[in-house]
């Protein structure tokens, strides 16, 4: 990585980067260096072409407990106490997009994100995993938009990620309540894909279920993602279109080629992995 980052450490083995969560606060919580370093490393990660899929974990016990409110609340508060005058409310808008930003390029990223989620994830931490392309956790996971007991609204994506995952039904159940929910829950309502019993089990899956994704082409792969973000909200024959034209080139490629003959001879593919850059 060409940045130095200290709430974020990362792991690259065969086009997979795990990128595990540090904190430095309790729980994994998210202070002023993850809202600034998240971005970059988002920056940093899609122009790795040897970086094919990213899986996002937590250290320690948890997920994450969110925002760090002992670090975040001054800087904040410093923003709304008093009088508020128009500078100040730019300057709070401007904080909160920046970070925004980083959950936003991981949904906007051409790579597919995994979010592998151990203990609490709480605020920030489910806006966090909402994010990401297919989520996963421990039979311990439990999740929370506290943000209600907070007096605030979700600001940072839950609310717009949630509902094409869950739901707008269980969406605002959660965002209303401000209540904490199970991995049951989470897996009844498809807020994750599977529960494994323990986290050791859930990082060797995740593991398993990056590679098995690293291992195609990531044209293929990377396409598939496009198709399915440029779809969410547009109308099937949007969507039609768009993969129809986005397909048009990837048939050209020497990925389908060989994909193809190797169908014929009955055999597995070797797609070329040092130029398996995507798009």
């Amino acid at each position: 990585m060409e940045n130095t980052y200290h709430a974020l450490s990362f792991e690259h083995i065969n086009g997979v980067m795990t990128v595990t969560l540090l904190g430095p606060g309790k729980g994994n919580a998210m202070g002023s260096e993850f809202w600034e370093e998240l971005p970059k490393a988002m920056d940093e990660l899609n122009r790795m072409p040897d970086v094919r899929c990213i899986v996002f974990r937590g250290s320690g016990d948890h997920f994450s407990y969110g925002l760090n409110i002992q670090q975040m609340m001054p800087r904040l508060g410093s923003m709304t106490t008093g009088t508020v005058v128009a500078h100040q409310r730019a300057d709070l808008m401007a904080l909160i997009r920046q970070m925004q930003s980083g959950f936003q390029k991981m949904h906007e990223s051409p790579k597919p994100v995994i979010a592998a989620v151990h203990g609490w994830c709480i605020g920030g931490g489910v806006n966090m995993i909402a994010a990401a392309d297919i989520r996963m956790c421990s039979r311990d996971a439990k999740f929370s938009l506290r943000e209600a007991k907070l007096a605030i609204t979700p600001d940072i994506g839950g609310l717009q990620f949630l509902p094409n995952i869950i739901g707008q039904g269980f969406t605002r159940e959660m965002a209303f309540t401000g209540a904490d929910y199970d991995a049951a829950f989470a897996e009844r309502t498809g807020l994750v894909n599977h529960v494994y019993d323990t986290p050791e089990q859930l990082f060797d899956a995740a593991a398993t279920l990056a590679q098995q994704i690293a291992d195609n082409p990531a044209t293929a792969v990377q396409g598939a993602k496009r198709v399915l973000n440029y779809s969410l909200n547009k109308s099937i024959e949007d969507g039609l279109q768009y993969v129809a034209v986005w397909n048009s080139s990837q048939l050209q490629s020497d990925d389908f080629s060989e994909a193809m003959q190797a169908t014929i001879e009955k055999r597995k593919a070797e797609f070329n992995k040092k130029s398996n850059r995507g798009y």
